[in-house]
């Protein structure tokens, strides 16, 4: 019992030893343990290989004084069994780590059993062989506390993931290829089995409702030239001739079949023949030829040159378009050239019109129109006089050039408006309207203007890239006579300018009562939510505009505009416009025009009428309500969609024609009519 005991003290004796030299080693002489570690892990590693040992070896001999010194006081400080603990705890993974520990002291679960593999074994190891030997490997609980090293396991996972990425992207690849191979052999396939295509309308720009192949044999046929046209322009760059001609053979046909069908209804009943014939070469031309790169470079420069064919057409057809709104058509040129001659073989006597003491009476309603076409001055006239209510109070000015004069008071002497008044003038008879007097005049002369008007190629012409300022009605005074109201009829307190392009619906007696409010210009604004404000018309940049005008500011429109002369004379409204035309010399406050300086002239001065008075755009908008037109009192045709003109849109066109007299001698002869 006695031994026992004994045994028992000395087993507790040498286990209290351990506790005792941890607590003394951690709060005391942790510092110096550091270096201890470095040193005693250096001489444990010497077991390993011949390379480790010599690594060691010099590892003890590079010790600075520091390490050297614990080493020599640690022994008398801890005895053998301390220092050997302190040992079997730090090998393998450095002094004091916390996965020595873990591996000793703490469950099974953490510790490391593993065989050693080759490294070059690792590769020819199978999945099955892998994944056994990766459920073997320590898995770790803390990240931030396991310091690992590439152990076979580790390499074994590390090759067993590069190959599932190799063989993914090689799935991948294969299956991309064989996606387009697909798609490309469906097309083929399509183009062969074409006779079970669907006929229908077909509109690119509305979305297709009614059938989702609505016309897919014109599309298919048109996709099929430009697939032959790559093949072909591919074919002659590696002298494929024979294959060349075939595509062209194809394409030939294709394009004869397709014709200008716009829909599947159109085709000849030989279409469906023909898209086999050339699937068959399309798919004989892209085993042959088919290149991806070179194909979607075809392709691409294909639509660069299709690009500029666009661009090219939109700038010839605005051309063709106001070369069109300026010419006058045949029958109107016929029926001025017949007028004329009428006119010089009556005698002076008969020249005159009646009742010309109403042409300066205050009290009625005088209209003034400024127009070189006869025909649209006479549908302005007589759809006035179709709507008054008491036609014989309505004065009609009219103003043309001296090469129209003739023609207007012709064709008026000829139609007299009932009992309305008719008074005609020639614009080259205003001895008091000179270049001295008006500066739009002078500037007229200038051979500055002559080459923005007439010199379109020149490279510093403005009107080089935009037609519509070249149009003739710029060059004409007759367009600028809106300026001169007081001084043409000095003896009128009001008078309603009309332009040439509209029709009468309604009575406009109403306008005379109009409260203008001191304003001197009434008339409809055309500004939405951002359209149609100054900024469009002017040139904010400069600083003359932006500092006397507001961007914002709405505009408003000419072509029915009820003026108080009284007020004008007042503000001197000529003298304003004078001012501004003047500044504008080098047009650098706006481009050519009457829109500009009238907004400037009258701005502030302009009272609002309500928009059912003047309805505008159908010379230009195919969208303008139909009861806005049924309701208007005026409609206007602005835009280059004149209704004398065959670029007029024709449901807009039965509201001007309804006020042509069709069974007049001179319409019927001049085939106006038709």
């Amino acid at each position: 019992m006695a031994n026992k005991k004994g045994m028992h003290r000395n087993r507790g004796g040498s286990g209290s030893k351990f506790p005792i030299a941890i607590v003394i080693f951690v709060s005391i002489f942790a510092p110096l343990m550091f270096f201890v570690g470095r040193g005693i892990y250096a001489t444990t590693a010497t077991t390993s290989t011949d390379q480790e040992n010599i690594a060691a070896s010099s590892i003890k001999q590079e010790l600075d004084w520091r390490e050297k010194l614990a080493l020599q006081n640690v022994k008398s400080l801890f005895t053998r069994e301390v220092i050997d603990v302190i040992k079997a705890n730090t090998n393998g993974f450095g002094p004091l780590s916390l996965e020595s520990f873990r591996k000793n002291n703490l469950s099974a679960s953490w510790k490391f059993v593993s065989q050693e593999i080759p490294v070059g074994k690792i590769s020819s190891l199978t999945e099955a062989e892998a994944a056994k030997l990766v459920q073997g490997t320590p898995k770790a609980k803390d990240a931030d506390h396991v310091q690992f090293v590439d152990t076979p396991a580790k390499l074994a996972r590390r090759q067993l993931r590069e190959k599932k990425r190799e063989k993914r992207a090689a799935d991948l690849v294969k299956q991309d290829d064989e996606v387009t191979v697909k798609l490309e052999n469906d097309a083929i396939e399509r183009s062969k089995s074409v006779d079970s295509a669907v006929l229908g309308k077909y509109n690119l720009w509305r979305k297709e409702n009614e059938n989702d192949n609505s016309d897919s044999t014109v599309r298919l046929i048109r996709d099929q030239i430009i697939m032959a046209r790559v093949y072909v322009s591919i074919a002659t760059m590696k002298n494929q001739t024979d294959l060349a001609r075939e595509l062209q053979n194809r394409l030939k046909e294709s394009q004869h079949a397709l014709r200008d069908a716009s829909s599947d209804s159109d085709l000849n009943p030989s279409a469906a023949e023909k898209i086999k014939a050339m699937g068959q070469v399309l798919s004989k031309a892209r085993d042959k030829l088919y290149d991806c790169k070179l194909v979607t470079g075809k392709l691409r420069a294909m639509l660069q040159t299709a690009d500029e064919q666009v661009r090219s057409l939109k700038k010839q057809s605005t051309f063709l378009s106001q070369l069109a709104a300026k010419t006058i058509p045949n029958g109107i040129h016929c029926l001025s050239m017949r007028l004329t001659i009428e006119y010089y073989l009556l005698s002076p006597e008969k020249r005159e019109f009646p009742r010309s003491e109403n042409v300066e009476n205050p009290k009625l309603y005088h209209y003034a129109l400024f127009s070189d076409n006869v025909l649209a001055a006479s549908v302005v006239v007589n759809s006035a006089i179709m709507n008054a209510k008491e036609p014989e109070k309505h004065v009609f000015h009219l103003v043309s050039d001296k090469l129209n004069f003739a023609a207007i008071s012709m064709w008026f002497l000829l139609n007299p408006p009932g009992k309305a008044t008719i008074h005609v003038e020639n614009v080259d008879e205003f001895k008091w309207l000179n270049s001295s007097y008006c500066p739009v005049l002078k500037q007229l002369e200038s051979a500055a203007m002559k080459a923005y008007y007439f010199k379109s190629d020149h490279p510093t012409s403005a009107g080089s890239s935009n037609l519509k300022y070249r149009n003739p009605k710029y060059l004409s005074m007759l367009n600028h006579l809106r300026f001169y109201l007081p001084q043409v009829y000095p003896k009128l307190d009001k008078i309603l300018f009309l332009d040439d392009d509209i029709v009468v619906q309604k009575d406009l007696t109403g306008l005379w009562s109009v409260d203008l409010n001191g304003n001197v210009n009434g008339a409809v604004e055309t500004c939405g939510e951002s359209f149609h404000r100054f900024d469009k018309y002017l040139n904010f940049s400069n600083p003359h505009i932006a500092r006397n005008f507001d961007p914002n500011a709405c505009g408003w429109a000419y072509g029915m505009n009820i003026f108080d002369l009284k007020e004008w004379k007042k503000k001197d409204i000529t003298g304003i416009y004078h001012k501004w035309q003047t500044m504008n010399e080098d047009r650098v406050l706006w481009k050519l025009g009457t829109l500009p300086p009238g907004l400037m002239t009258f701005y502030k001065l302009t009272h609002p009428l309500d928009k059912s008075w003047h309805v505008l755009g159908l010379g230009y908008s195919p969208t303008v309500d139909k009861k806005e037109i049924e309701n208007a009192a005026v409609i206007h045709y602005n835009g280059n969609m004149k209704p004398w003109l065959e670029l007029a849109m024709a449901k807009y066109r039965s509201y001007w024609t309804k006020y042509i007299k069709i069974d007049n001698p001179y319409i019927l002869s001049c085939k106006l009519s038709e």
